[in-house]
């Protein structure tokens, strides 16, 4: 698990920048718990359902063909819950009022989750071997001569044509 301090400092420099937030977690993709500044909801139960949330957001994400996950937002009467993609293995949740600049929760948000996904894909990559440690192991008739990369060549790309609210549009690339 992430060291929760790091993770606690960014929270604060984001509520520095965003005076409208009321809360920030963050949670592994399994919703357990990595960290919380979430005064007045319990943090188990909103790390659950933002793992049940990811899951719905990426089966459709997937489904509509618009790639990876980075960010789910749900408005309420009083304010915001805005999730963003922290990394390989963890989510960013904040709880924003009603009067948030959403441009700037969305702004700030990424920046942090990007931090935030640093953090704690850093501490859970396992340590690497230094490669003069690794090749003293290893006879030097064992390794494999290396190969050479295929070469990619660029083909045109025709034009392409979608439909838009009964409208064409023609972009070429």
């Amino acid at each position: 698990m992430a060291a929760e301090a790091p993770l606690l400092d960014e929270f604060r420099r984001l509520r520095a920048r965003v005076p409208q937030l009321t809360g920030a977690l963050a949670a592994g993709v399994d919703g357990l718990v990595l960290a919380h500044d979430t005064p007045g909801v319990e943090p188990d139960g909103l790390a659950a359902l933002t793992a049940a949330a990811l899951g719905v957001a990426q089966r459709m994400t997937d489904a509509t063909g618009r790639g990876d996950f980075r960010e789910l937002l749900v408005r309420g009467v009083d304010g915001y819950v805005a999730t963003y993609a922290a990394g390989e293995t963890a989510v960013l949740t904040l709880l924003a009022k009603d009067g948030v600049n959403v441009g700037r929760l969305h702004l700030e948000g990424r920046r942090a989750g990007a931090r935030i996904g640093e953090l704690v894909d850093a501490e859970a990559a396992p340590p690497r071997r230094s490669p003069a440690k690794s090749s003293a192991k290893e006879p030097k008739e064992a390794k494999e001569p290396a190969k050479s990369m295929p070469t990619r060549t660029r083909t045109a790309r025709s034009a392409r044509t979608t439909t838009a609210n009964a409208r064409t549009t023609t972009t070429d690339s």
